[in-house]
């Protein structure tokens, strides 16, 4: 039997989800959280083999659950579900050790598959979100530009991201110029939403 953790806030999808996977022979719903900050709790719980993470939860997102469970070592292998298909959330899954990657859209038996290969030891990628990816290239942000970014699209003033970051007030400024260029945006709230959509903060 292959052991799953079932992550996603919308209690009826993760309900609905946890019910035809039971169908199937092989698995097993061992735990459901709705909070991306109750997953790891739950792993050392219930120790799965394969954790389904919704991309987009209270607490903490799938990707920074992902990337938290990758640094402590945990054992469990991790499949992603997303309806956001964002070239960079792939790019990021994959760079957290993420081994599958499923439109939250997908057929049960599409999943189930992901489940059964990704515990094998494979990969599975939905092919549109993998095109999506390609097509779009690498993210031109760096760590700090992105950073910056995420901090401007929370509300927070530059002079608080400054005293944040240990930075000046005109070297943020130089960040976000430079983010809006790299992104063709004329605003860096517009940036903001520029790098959301793509996946990238």
């Amino acid at each position: 039997m292959i052991r799953i953790l079932l992550a996603d806030d919308e209690h009826l999808i993760r309900g609905a989800v946890a019910a035809l996977l039971g169908l199937e022979p092989d698995l097993d719903v061992v735990a459901e959280v709705g909070r991306g900050d109750e997953v790891a709790a739950a792993v050392a719980a219930h120790d799965p083999d394969v954790a389904v993470l919704d991309i987009d939860m209270p607490g903490a997102d799938g990707l920074t659950v992902a990337e938290g469970l990758a640094a402590a070592g945990a054992r469990c292998s991790v499949c992603i579900l997303t309806s956001f298909g964002r070239p960079g959330y792939l790019r990021r899954a994959m760079a957290a050790g993420v081994r599958g990657f499923v439109a939250k859209d997908a057929p049960t038996q599409e999943l189930a598959a992901a489940i059964r290969k990704v515990h094998g030891g494979g990969r599975y990628l939905d092919a549109e979100l993998a095109a999506t990816a390609m097509a779009a290239g690498d993210n031109p942000l760096t760590e700090r530009e992105r950073e910056i970014l995420r901090l401007t699209g929370a509300g927070t003033e530059t002079a608080r991201i400054a005293t944040l970051l240990h930075l000046s007030e005109g070297t943020v400024r130089n960040y976000l110029s430079t983010a809006m260029t790299k992104l063709g945006e004329p605003s860096r709230f517009a940036a903001v939403r520029a790098a959301q959509e793509m996946g990238w903060i």
